[in-house]
Parts: C-alpha cells; sequence; structure tokens
C-alpha cells in the first residue's frame, strides 16, 4: 500500500479533538495511556517546528539511540535476583506496576522469558536426545521474572534479593481458572513460550503463551476426529509427560502474592498478547491474536463485573466485520465437531476456522488508541501470501462499544521500503498518544542481500508523532544489536522511561568463539538478552504534543 501521511494522520486522529474517556486502568498502565498533564500553549508554539532526528538502519552490533535519548542496562540473563535464582532467557514483554499511586518511583517489574536457543543456554549441540539435566537447563529459562525496582537519583535498579523477587518457569504449579479438567488436570505444571501480555484492572500481570508446541509437541485431529501427537522443537516431551493442551493460555500472575492462573476461558492458542478494556459496569473486554500465518484475531467479552472466565469468546469475521461467538451450545458447527465448550476453547483454532473466521497475516501486538478509543493490531507478515513487511489494522467497533459484536476494519499502512519499516511486531502508545512500534524481521533473513529485507538491516523501534511538526511520519530512533530483536515497550508512571528489551541477540552464532553479536559487551563478550531502561529529553518533549 502506498503510504500516505496525510491519511495516517487521519487514522491515528488528531490529539487536538480531545481524549477519549478510558478506564482509569488504562491511564495507569504503560501501553494504552491518557494524556497525564496539558501543554501549555508556550509550549505548543515551541514544538510546532520540533523535528526528531532519529537513527539510520544500521548493522552494527550495538543498541543505537536517537539524539536525545540513552539508556542503562537493567536486567540481563543470568543476574541473580534472589539467592536461588536468577534473570531467565530471551526476555520479551515488560510490565510495571507501581506500590500505589503515591509510590510511583518504586515497583514490581515483570519480564517475559519466551524461549531458549539451546546452543547458549543448555550447550546442546543438535546431535543426539537431551540428557534430562539439559532439559531441566531449558525449562528454568522460560517463564517470567517478577523483580521490584526502584528509581534513584534518576535511576532504575533491581532490588537484589527482594522478598517479592521470584521466577515463573516450567515446571512452577499453576492453576487453571475453569470449572472442568483440561486434559485431566485443574493445576499444571508450568509456563512456556511467554511473548507479550497486559496488564489488569486489579494490578495483575497477564502473559500470554505463544509458541507452545515447541515445548511439548501439538495434538492435531484429522477428518474423522482422530487425534495424533506432532514431535516438539525441544524433545522436552521425551524427559516430562506433561500434555500439550496445559499451554498455550494467558496467565495471570499476582506480583503480591506470587499465586498464578491460566484463563482457560480466552482460548488456546498462540497468543501474542492479551488487552483488556474495561467498561463501566466493570465487565472486561479482552482482546487476543493468535501470532501464524492465517491465524485469527479474538475477543473475550465477559458477562459478570472482573471476570475473565465467565463471558464468552469471539473470533473476528473482518471481511463482515463481525464477531463470531464460539460458544458451544449455540453453534451447531461446533455442536458437531466438540463434546463441549471445553474443547472448544482448548482447540480453538480449530474452532475459529469452522466458524468462518478470516484468516489473517500474523496477529501480534493489541493496543487501543487513548485519543479515539480504535483497536489497533500489528500484522506482521505472511512470506506465503507474498505479504513479507507486514501492516497495521484498524479496528472501530460499532458506536464506540468495546462489547458490540459489529465492527469496521481497515490496513491505513503497509510495512516496505518507502515508509521505512518492516514487521511491525510491539505496540504502545505514550501519554500523548504518539504511536511506538518495534520491528521483528527474523534473524535468518536479516542482513541478506538476497532477501526483502535488505534496507532495513538490523530490528529498531520507532515512533510515529501525532501533531507537530514531524505527525504521520514513521521515525526510527532505534537500531537493535545484530541477530536482536527489541520487544516489550512499556512506560513508566511518570511517561520519562521507556523500558523495554533486547531479545535473542547473537542468535545465529554456530561457534561460542566467534558469537555474531557481543552485546551488551561483557568482559566474556557473550551475547545476553537484557531489559533496558530509556531515558532522555526526547522523550519528555513526545510527551508535550498531545496536549
Amino acid at each position: 500500500m502506498a503510504y500516505s501521511r496525510r491519511k495516517f494522520i487521519s487514522f491515528l486522529g488528531q490529539a487536538s479533538v480531545g481524549a477519549m474517556v478510558l478506564p482509569p486502568f488504562l491511564a495507569a498502565c504503560g501501553n494504552s495511556n491518557t494524556p497525564k498533564k496539558k501543554a501549555s500553549p508556550e509550549q505548543l508554539e515551541a514544538l510546532k517546528n520540533f523535528v526528531i532526528k532519529g537513527v539510520i538502519p544500521s548493522d552494527k552490533d550495538d543498541l543505537l539511540l536517537a539524539d536525545g535519548l540513552e539508556y542503562q542496562l537493567l536486567l540481563e540473563w543470568k543476574d541473580a535476583i534472589n539467592e536461588e535464582d536468577y534473570f531467565g532467557f530471551n526476555n520479551d514483554f515488560v510490565c510495571y506496576i507501581p506500590l500505589d499511586a503515591d509510590t510511583p518511583n518504586e515497583g514490581w517489574l515483570w519480564v517475559n522469558h519466551e524461549y531458549v536457543n539451546p546452543f547458549f543456554v543448555s550447550g546442546y549441540d543438535g546431535n543426539g536426545p537431551k540428557t534430562k539435566e539439559q532439559v531441566d537447563q531449558e525449562m528454568y529459562n522460560v517463564g517470567g521474572s517478577v523483580v521490584r525496582i526502584r528509581k534513584e537519583n534518576g535511576k532504575w535498579k533491581p532490588l537484589k534479593n527482594h522478598a517479592d523477587n521470584r521466577r515463573f518457569t516450567s515446571q512452577t504449579p499453576i492453576a487453571l481458572n475453569w470449572d472442568h479438567p483440561v486434559a485431566g488436570a485443574t493445576e499444571v505444571r508450568g509456563t512456556n513460550s511467554n511473548c507479550s501480555g497486559g496488564i489488569t484492572p486489579w494490578n495483575t500481570f497477564l502473559s500470554c503463551e505463544e509458541n507452545y508446541q515447541d515445548c511439548f509437541g501439538e495434538r492435531v485431529y484429522d477428518a474423522n476426529n482422530q487425534a495424533s501427537l506432532e514431535a516438539s522443537y525441544y524433545g522436552w516431551e521425551q524427559q516430562y509427560n506433561y500434555p500439550t493442551e496445559h499451554y498455550g493460555w494467558v496467565v495471570e500472575v499476582d506480583p503480591k502474592t506470587g499465586t498464578a492462573q491460566k484463563h482457560v476461558a480466552l482460548g488456546r492458542f498462540a497468543h501474542e498478547c492479551c488487552t483488556l478494556y474495561e467498561l463501566e459496569d466493570k465487565r472486561i473486554v479482552a482482546y487476543s491474536g493468535d501470532d501464524k500465518a492465517d491465524e485469527h484475531l479474538y475477543k473475550f467479552i465477559g458477562s459478570k463485573p472482573g471476570s475473565l472466565k465467565e463471558g464468552t469468546l469471539y473470533v473476528a469475521d473482518t471481511v463482515n466485520g463481525v464477531w463470531l461467538s464460539m460458544d458451544w451450545a449455540s453453534q451447531p458447527k461446533l455442536k458437531a465437531r466438540f463434546k463441549d465448550q471445553t474443547e472448544v476453547l482448548v482447540r480453538a483454532r480449530e474452532a475459529a476456522k469452522l466458524l468462518g473466521a478470516t484468516p489473517l497475516n500474523r496477529p501480534e501486538d493489541i493496543e487501543i488508541d487513548p485519543i479515539t478509543g480504535h483497536v489497533i493490531v500489528s500484522l506482521t507478515n505472511n512470506k506465503s501470501k507474498g505479504d513479507y513487511h507486514g501492516s497495521l489494522l484498524k479496528v472501530v467497533e460499532k458506536d464506540g462499544a468495546f462489547d458490540a459484536l459489529t465492527f469496521t476494519a481497515s490496513t491505513y499502512m503497509a510495512g516496505g521500503e518507502e515508509n521505512g519499516f518492516s514487521c511491525p511486531d510491539n505496540l504502545a502508545f505514550d501519554f500523548a498518544g504518539n504511536l511506538w512500534m518495534t520491528s521483528d524481521i527474523s534473524g535468518s533473513a536479516m542482513n541478506k542481500e538476497d532477501k526483502p529485507y535488505m534496507a532495513f538491516k538490523n530490528n529498531g523501534l520507532f515512533v510515529i508523532p501525532r501533531v507537530g511538526a514531524m505527525a504521520g511520519k514513521v521515525i526510527q530512533v532505534a537500531s537493535a544489536p545484530r541477530d536482536a530483536e527489541l520487544t516489550g515497550p512499556w512506560f513508566a508512571p511518570d511517561g520519562k522511561t521507556l523500558f523495554l528489551s533486547v531479545q535473542h541477540p547473537g542468535e545465529q552464532t554456530k561457534d561460542l568463539s566467534a558469537p555474531t553479536s557481543t552485546w551488551p559487551h561483557n568482559p566474556d563478550k557473550m551475547p545476553k538478552p537484557a531489559v533496558v531502561a530509556i531515558t532522555g529529553p526526547l522523550i519528555e518533549k513526545m510527551h508535550l504534543l498531545g496536549d
């Protein structure tokens, strides 16, 4: 799609029209925010000609930032967080919850650990079966970390050995929030494949299990409804007989108590994220995308206040603008294939296709625009259909009601060289309604002359200002180290810090004596995924652009 800056400004909506009234919890979290303060007329006048000096695409092995930004390393792989646990591998989604409204500069940081590179984590070289010790190492390094952090003298730091610091791994007992067993259990062992996530109105974290099939395989069904188990990529099922149906869910973690639960009612698929909206009557609407080519966009509408259990799961027909109910009792097609609602939710992908859901090009992160209330979905790519660069999708619910069953869907911007970005992934709106976006070009395709991604070089972080001299322009403000991906952008409560993950630097390494990346440039010169805190006058000025 040809880039139209004017059209895209219209797509976002001008901040000056006034902020939409969003739930208080959205105004407090880091991805969806209403402006916290107004810019003065003098500030706005000064910002009319405000120009961001971005970075140019680079293949340098470093985290490069635009003028006016700087970063500090906050946590990196194998950092001790208490006497027994260390920070896991391949950090992805990052979310911060302050202790309370009066203590914004201390709170809980949640970080997903999505997957492992066995070469680094367990020393497995691909030859022969893994030992139990190797599998145990890999299972420990996924899941998530809760770490108390505090801002002191303008710098954030982890409070090591704090009583609240804990790990959730692929062996942690986690309850299922459902009235019926799933694969014979009401409590499962562990969480894995934790990609993006969300936050609840009651201040807990949501962590989303994405490519679960890599860990314990996947059960598939033929036309006669006969099941067979496909092997996993990691081969963990060779050491642990954990049913694959216990993974692929949205996991809720309470940082204050250390308890966790998996929400069956939200369906089982490769959840990239889970973005909540609280209705006036306190019922919850939850959006989630299935990050796989030709999979679908889902929405859960709660039927009781504050519940992620009672309610109905829907899947999107974006062609006709209809949310299709996945309620077994009211859908004859589902009754003919599945025995009950639990089986529908476990086999959500099959159920969605039976109902006629629209296949999409890898729906990943979802954010609600704080100015317009539009639902923005990043569609990363679909190479099998010739979509190498992805796009952004806008969903407008009927009459602006998030529990509506009809909507309109439009694609307003596609990735590509003309637009300056490719493979959009994680999204975040700052306090002024500016849209921040990361890219997800795979390491195997990055910086290859025979691939369509050469012009973009390393992955990056981008911002699209809402108003001012650069409104609607896609500006790259960070370039990732080699092989890495920038993930999980989340703003601190004052909007002056952007927490960001640097995931899988050096992923293409085949020889530990010659890694493809050495970031973050420790003395051992080994690449390590890490979380950084980005600050600087550029972020502070960006917040004034929203008025």
